[in-house]
């Protein structure tokens, strides 16, 4: 099972989690999430455990726990959906209508000729 681990510490190390879980069952993998430009800690990491009642009892058991002086929240990981920002749609109006009134580019009228009917 795949554990997401939020709200770390930025000091919180890969071997710093792998401690806190090892006391639960085997450890596949961790890895704390890191800026790819600052290479500093993003606050949460994931681990993983191959043994579904083992990785749930440490959900149970360090969920709310703290570790170096932050409360963790640690769940069952949700696989990452293709909308990563969450905001809008690409060549979606942002920030509500367009300029101009969203419908002639900013023409009186709309942009429109007289009615024909």
């Amino acid at each position: 099972m795949n554990i997401y681990v939020g709200n770390l510490s930025r000091d919180v190390t890969e071997e710093d989690l792998r401690q806190a879980f090892a006391a639960f069952g085997q450890i596949a993998s961790v890895n704390v999430i890191k800026d790819k430009f600052s290479g500093e800690s993003r606050g949460f990491g994931f681990v993983e455990m191959p043994a579904q009642a083992e990785a749930q009892s440490a959900i149970d058991g360090l969920n709310g726990k703290d570790l170096k002086g932050r409360t963790l929240n640690v769940n069952e990981a949700r696989p990452r959906t293709d909308d990563r920002r969450g905001g809008a749609r690409p060549g979606a109006a942002r920030g509500g209508a367009r300029p101009g009134g969203g419908r002639g580019g900013g023409k009186p009228g709309g942009g429109r000729g007289p009615r024909s009917w």
